[in-house]
This record gives structure tokens, C-alpha cells and sequence, in this order.
């Protein structure tokens, strides 16, 4: 009989390739020839679905079977980490306003010092930490008032994965941006936030 360890390390695998491969240009270049100019409204709503739906399988096999229960923080400290992770769920919707169009497709798509490709904008957020997604997401996984066996190992393998993703973006970015982002990464750290002269 297959752990269930292995079952939902397998799904998370199974998500992140699916998420990594609809998140990459390539994807976004073949959607566009095919959908045409409806891709820029329509992809950022079929990729959070696909997401989802690729997640939800993982969510609930652990929810089902979280494995045997390695701590439990007790009170006041668990209300502390609890009110840690809502701010950082409040604080990471902040990463996609203070910067929108990083997340267009024209953008993404766009040769480097083109129009389409945009101004860098470092504004809001981004003044503080280069990457807010990553820092809200370890801050909301790690502070997790409870630990499971089951629930160790996604963290960790998570953790992994939400690390090599923004080496990706950050390689994008540098490519999209050139040498004004490569002085924006000698300013701003990517994880922890500090005030970088902007």
C-alpha cells in the first residue's frame, strides 16, 4: 500500500508542474496564437480555475489524512501566528495592485525596452522586498500554529517549489527589464523587507 506521504507529495508535484507549465511563456505565447487578442482577459481567470482545481485533490487528502501530529503551539503564541498568517494574507493581494502590469500577458510577452513591455514602476510593495508573494506565502505556510508529519513534508516541498519559482520570475523580470532591474536587486532583497532607497 502506497504511504500517504507519497499520494500527497504526488499531487503536489503533479500541481506544480501543471501550475509551472501553465505559467511559462511558451504556454502564454501558443494561447495567444490561438485565442488571439480575448487571451489578455481570459487567461489570468482559466489559470487561478486551473490552479484550483489542481490543488483542491492535495488540499483535501491532507485535510483527510494529515499523518501523526509532531506539535501543537499552545496559547497566547498560536494567536500570535495565527494573526501573522491574516497579515499576510491581507498584505499579499497588495503585490499584484502595486504592480499590474507584471502580470499582464502583454507585458509578459513583450520584447525587453519595448512599449508593450513597460516602465519597471517600482512603487508600493515592491519598495520593500522585491518578492511579496514569496515572503506572505512562507510567512502564512511556516506559521502554521500545528505541524503534521503529512503536512512537514508539503511545507517543505512547497517551500522548495515557491523558491524556485521566483528565481524563474526574478530571471524574467531581469530579462524583461535589463540593467534597471538588476540595480533594483542590488537595492531590495528579495525575501526580507527592508527599505531600499526608492
Amino acid at each position: 500500500m502506497v504511504s500517504s506521504t507519497v499520494v500527497l507529495a504526488f499531487c503536489l508535484v503533479t500541481f506544480a508542474v501543471i501550475h509551472s507549465l501553465t505559467a511559462s511563456l511558451p504556454c502564454k505565447r501558443f494561447v495567444v496564437r490561438i485565442v488571439g487578442s480575448r487571451a489578455e482577459t481570459l487567461y489570468m481567470p482559466v489559470y487561478s480555475l486551473i490552479a484550483f482545481v489542481t490543488i483542491a485533490p492535495l488540499v483535501y487528502l491532507l485535510i483527510k489524512n494529515p499523518g501523526p501530529i509532531l506539535y501543537i503551539v499552545p496559547s497566547p503564541w498560536r494567536w500570535l501566528m495565527v494573526g501573522g498568517q491574516l497579515t499576510a494574507a491581507i498584505v499579499a493581494p497588495r503585490a499584484m495592485r502595486d504592480a499590474p502590469h507584471r502580470f499582464k500577458l502583454r507585458s509578459q510577452l513583450a520584447a525587453p525596452k519595448t512599449p508593450d513591455a513597460g516602465p519597471l514602476d517600482i512603487r508600493g510593495i515592491y519598495r520593500w522586498v522585491r518578492d511579496p508573494f514569496l515572503l506572505t506565502g512562507l510567512i502564512i505556510i511556516w506559521l502554521t500554529p500545528f505541524m503534521t508529519v503529512n503536512l512537514l513534508v508539503i511545507y517543505i516541498l512547497t517551500t522548495i517549489y515557491l523558491f524556485l519559482g521566483s528565481l524563474h520570475w526574478e530571471s524574467r523580470l531581469a530579462s524583461q527589464f535589463g540593467d534597471e532591474y538588476r540595480e533594483y536587486q542590488k537595492r531590495v532583497h528579495r525575501i526580507i523587507p527592508h527599505s531600499g532607497g526608492y
